[in-house]
């Protein structure tokens, strides 16, 4: 769901996705968020990142070329929940996202062309269960990359007033060569949140995912999570899973 009316957010995170034909790893990064109007929140990620292709020339054309460090594309979005959560209704919305190109192209850190993601999903919150998912699209007008269907669905329970976990199963189709994702992927994603005893608006946040079919791929994620507003523990209890960016 996204921040309430004048709440922020703000992390400091890094991430890994890697295929055998390239890992892409992220970090450090730093992500802000901001409840612009209501039920509407404003989006950006500024990150580093590694890009490491494997030169195997089983992947050729994709998979080549040197290892490289430095700033990638950046994120800018806005989350918007159209219809709002009711005892028997879902919040659904979007989370459009447009990659900039920040990222050095002829080093392989950045796409070269703004790109972008348009998903609608769907959340419900049942007692201390949390049902979310839905499908998008990406469009990337840039050559050695492919348009691609993407769709996550996840359960995720609060174990105890510090602990959440959640399961997701997450799949994409090909990407493209210039893509560590050459080929589709279905994976499952396990992580969390832990919240900090005494410091509501404060959280630590981990994912670690593997594919069970199609390419081989790995993800993981930690990042630390601060919010503040007028409600900042109200604010850290409404962070739904599917803005810790599992491909998102």
């Amino acid at each position: 769901m996204p921040v309430d009316l004048h709440h922020y957010e703000f992390y400091i995170f890094g991430s890994m996705d890697g295929t055998t034909a390239e890992i892409d790893a992220t970090g450090p990064a730093i992500e802000f968020n901001w409840g612009a109007i209501p039920r509407v929140q404003l989006h950006a990620i500024l990150p580093l990142g590694v890009v490491a292709p494997s030169n195997n020339p089983i992947y050729f054309p994709g998979g080549t070329g040197p290892l490289a460090f430095g700033l990638t594309d950046m994120e800018l979005g806005a989350k918007i929940a159209f219809i709002k959560e009711r005892k028997h209704i879902p919040q659904i919305g979007t989370f459009t996202m447009f990659e900039i190109p920040t990222g050095n192209y002829d080093k392989g850190l950045g796409v070269g062309k703004v790109w972008y993601k348009i998903p609608l999903w769907l959340q419900k919150n049942t007692g201390r269960w949390t049902f979310d998912g839905g499908a998008g699209y990406a469009v990337v007008p840039q050559t050695g990359y492919r348009n691609f269907p993407y769709t996550g669905w996840l359960v995720k329970r609060e174990l105890s007033e510090r602990l959440e976990l959640g399961v997701e199963l997450f799949a994409h189709a090909r990407e493209g060569f210039a893509a560590a994702q050459t080929e589709a992927s279905i994976m499952i994603d396990i992580g969390g949140y832990y919240h900090f005893k005494n410091h509501p608006g404060e959280q630590f946040l981990f994912c670690y995912g593997h594919s069970i079919a199609g390419q081989t791929e790995s993800y993981a994620y930690v990042g630390m999570y601060w919010t503040w507003g007028k409600d900042a523990a109200k604010a850290s209890q409404s962070l739904d899973w599917m803005h810790v960016p599992i491909h998102d």
